[in-house]
C-alpha cells in the first residue's frame, strides 16, 4: 500500500493552473434540503435516453423505479423522494446546447418514504459478476465524475481479461472539490466499491491515483486501507497537473501503459472509474439503494457561502445557490462543471443531474467575457500543452474548413477536449468549440450514412422478396399449364374424363329405373 515504492510517469503536456479549491473543501459535506419540485431528464447519460414508466397523477415512492433503460447503453432513473408526478413534458435542461429535453416532474410530498427494495448483497464475493452488474443497472449508476457512461456497462468485460482496476480520485480540474470531501468523510464506502468493482471485473490489483493537493483524503484513505484494506490495493499519489485526472492521462501516470489511439483502457488490460461512482455502486450492493442523490460542489466568488452538498437528482440549481447563502451582487456567470471543462448556464431554472459535480457563481475577474478572436499566429503554444499529444493547430484549420476527414486523419476523437490548447492561445481562438462541432458533425454524418444503409438493405430485401414471390408465381403457373398439357391416351383430360363417366352412370341408372316403372319420387318412399 506504499505508495513511493512505485515510479509516477508524466505525460506530455498539461497546465499548472489557479485550482482554487479553498473556496469549497473547507468544511464538510451538508445535506440539500429536500425541494418541492424536481426535474428529472430522461437522458442523464450517455447513451439512449430512458423511458418513462409512471404517468402523470400517478404517487410515487422514494427510490421507484420511474423510467427505464431503453437500450444496452442506457440507464435507469428513480424517484429522488415520495410524490405525485405532475408532468412529463419537454423542460429546460443543464446542457450547452440549451434546448429542452423530455422531462418528468415530481411534486414532493414531504413524507419522503421509501419504496422497496432489494435486498442487499453483502456476501458479494460469492455472487456472479453478472448478478452484480444487473444490480449496477437496476440502480441507475453511471460515471460521476463527468463521463456518465452506465457503469453496468463498462464493467462488463466478458471475453477480456482485466489486470488493474483504477480509481480516478485525481479531480484535477479548478474549483471541484466533491471527490475531495467524499473521500475525507466516507474513505471506508470508497475502498468497499472499489473492492465490489474489482470483482465484478476480475481485477488482481486496484490502484487509487490521487493529486498531492488533497493531503487530507490521502490521510483519510490511508488510514481505512491500513485496517481494512486487502494487499491488492495500492494508493498512489501523482503530482498536481491538468488534465491528471483524464482517464488516459491518469493511467500512464500510474503504470506508464499508454492507452493506444482511439483505443480503451480495457485494451491494455484496465478498467477505470470515479471515486463518487465507486461509493454509488457500495450504496447500491451493500444497501440495495439506487443512484438517486450526489454530491455537488456549489462555489466561486459569487456565491455567499461556497462548499459541498448532497443534493436529490433533480433538485433545482437556484436551490442549491439558496442552500448556500445566495449570489453576491458580483455574479457575472454561472458555470456547470469546472472552469475548463464545464459550460455556462443561461438560468439557474435548470436541474441537477447525475453528471452534474460543481456549480460555478463567477465573478467577471474569475470567468471573463470571451476576447475576440484574431488569426493563429502558428505559436505552437497548443502542441506543447496537449495532453494527447495532437496537433491543435491542424485541427482547428481542418474542423473551420469542415474537412472532417482529414480531422479524423489528425485523430480527432483522441481529443478529451480539456481546454488546455484555448487556454494558452494567445489569439484567444475557442479551439475546443472548433473540435466539439467536428466531432458532431462526423457522429451526424455517421447516423446519416448508417440510416441510409439500413434504407439501401430495406430496399434490397423488398426487391428480392417481390422477385421471390413472382419467381413462385410464373412457377405455379407453370406446373399447371404442364398439367393441362398431360392428357391421357385419347386425348381426354382425366378430370374431363371422369366427369363424363360420372354423368354417364346418372344417365344410365335413370334409364334403368323408368324400364321398370319406377319414378325417383317413388323410389325415396
Amino acid at each position: 500500500m506504499d505508495e513511493l515504492r512505485h515510479p509516477i510517469w508524466d505525460f506530455h503536456g498539461g497546465l499548472h493552473v489557479d485550482d482554487r479549491k479553498a473556496l469549497s473543501n473547507g468544511s464538510p459535506i451538508r445535506q440539500a434540503a429536500v425541494p418541492k419540485r424536481l426535474q428529472l431528464p430522461l437522458q442523464q447519460h450517455i447513451g439512449r435516453h430512458a423511458e418513462p414508466v409512471v404517468e402523470v397523477g400517478e404517487r410515487v415512492l422514494k427510490g421507484q423505479l420511474i423510467a427505464r433503460a431503453s437500450d444496452y447503453v442506457s440507464a435507469n432513473i428513480h424517484a429522488p423522494t415520495s410524490g405525485v408526478v405532475t408532468e412529463i413534458a419537454e423542460l429546460p435542461i443543464a446542457h450547452p446546447s440549451g434546448l429542452p429535453a423530455m422531462s418528468i416532474v415530481i411534486e414532493a410530498d414531504g413524507e419522503d418514504r421509501w419504496a422497496e427494495l432489494p435486498e442487499p448483497i453483502a456476501d458479494y464475493r460469492d455472487t456472479d459478476p453478472a448478478d452484480l452488474r444487473e444490480r449496477l443497472r437496476w440502480a441507475g449508476i453511471v460515471g460521476l465524475g463527468g463521463a456518465v457512461f452506465p457503469t453496468s456497462v463498462k464493467t462488463n468485460v466478458t471475453g477480456r481479461k482485466v489486470d488493474t482496476l483504477i480509481i480516478n480520485a485525481a479531480e484535477c480540474e479548478p474549483y471541484i472539490t466533491c471527490d475531495d470531501r467524499l473521500m475525507r468523510e466516507q474513505p471506508a464506502q470508497v475502498i468497499a466499491g472499489a473492492e465490489i468493482l474489482c470483482h465484478i471485473v476480475g481485477a488482481s490489483q486496484i490502484l487509487i491515483g490521487i493529486e498531492d493537493n488533497k493531503p487530507e483524503a490521502i490521510a483519510a484513505l490511508r488510514e481505512t486501507l491500513s485496517t481494512r484494506g486487502p494487499d491488492n490495493i495500492q494508493l498512489r499519489v501523482v503530482p498536481t497537473k491538468y488534465p491528471s485526472g483524464g482517464e488516459k492521462q491518469l493511467i500512464y501516470l500510474l503504470t506508464g501503459v499508454e492507452v493506444p489511439s482511439q483505443g480503451l483502457p480495457l485494451d491494455v488490460g484496465m478498467v477505470c472509474q470515479n471515486v463518487a461512482t465507486a461509493a454509488a455502486v457500495a450504496d447500491a450492493v451493500l444497501q440495495g439503494r439506487p443512484l438517486i442523490s450526489r454530491i455537488v460542489t456549489v462555489t466561486g466568488q459569487a456565491v455567499a457561502q461556497p462548499g459541498n452538498l448532497e443534493a436529490l437528482i433533480g433538485t433545482p440549481v437556484s436551490d442549491l445557490i439558496d442552500q448556500c447563502g445566495g449570489y453576491r451582487p458580483s455574479i457575472h456567470k454561472l458555470i456547470m462543471g469546472g472552469p475548463m471543462m464545464g459550460f455556462g448556464l443561461p438560468s439557474d431554472n435548470v436541474p441537477v443531474t447525475k453528471g452534474s459535480n460543481c456549480l460555478i457563481a463567477a465573478t467577471a475577474e474569475e470567468s471573463p467575457d470571451p476576447v475576440k478572436a484574431s488569426p493563429c499566429i502558428r505559436c505552437g503554444e497548443c502542441v506543447k500543452v496537449c495532453p494527447a499529444q495532437l496537433l491543435p493547430q491542424q485541427l482547428y484549420w481542418y474542423a473551420r474548413a469542415r474537412d472532417f476527414d482529414k480531422t479524423q486523419d489528425h485523430h480527432l476523437f483522441d481529443c478529451i477536449e480539456c481546454g488546455c490548447c484555448a487556454y494558452v492561445c494567445p489569439a484567444h481562438i475557442p479551439l475546443v468549440h472548433y473540435y466539439r462541432f467536428a466531432k458532431t458533425e462526423i457522429w451526424a454524418s455517421e447516423r446519416e450514412r448508417e440510416k441510409a444503409e439500413h434504407a439501401r438493405r430495406r430496399h434490397e430485401f423488398r426487391e428480392a422478396r417481390l422477385k421471390r414471390l413472382e419467381e413462385e408465381r410464373k412457377a405455379r403457373l407453370r406446373k399447371k399449364k404442364e398439367a393441362l398439357a398431360k392428357k391421357p391416351e385419347g386425348g381426354k383430360d382425366p378430370k374431363k374424363a371422369a366427369i363424363e363417366a360420372a354423368m354417364q352412370r346418372v344417365a344410365a341408372k335413370k334409364a334403368a329405373q323408368a324400364s321398370a316403372g319406377v319414378s325417383p319420387e317413388n323410389e325415396k318412399h
